[in-house]
């Protein structure tokens, strides 16, 4: 879908017709959601992936000596567009 613009829908339609956007995007199609002309949400397919055990942290779980470090805590913010 390189190159070709994204469908727009404005925010009524994306109240009153979910399913039908939904799918769009399932397919692989860009889609941004506006209010009063500005866009305000962009629809992204999520890749599926195949789980082979219960539970995503199945097994041990392993942290580094400074997981919860503020030089980690920056980055994952800076990451999340939360800090400058």
């Amino acid at each position: 879908m390189a190159g070709e613009a994204a469908a727009q829908f404005n925010l009524h339609d994306a109240k009153t017709n979910p399913p039908r956007i939904t799918e769009r995007v399932e397919h692989g199609e860009e889609t941004v959601v506006s209010r009063a002309g500005s866009p305000a949400a962009e629809g992204i397919a999520i890749r599926r992936t195949t789980r082979i055990g219960r539970g995503s942290l199945r097994g041990p779980l392993d942290l580094t000596a400074n997981w919860d470090s503020d030089e980690v805590n920056d980055e994952v913010a800076r990451c999340f567009g939360l800090s400058g």
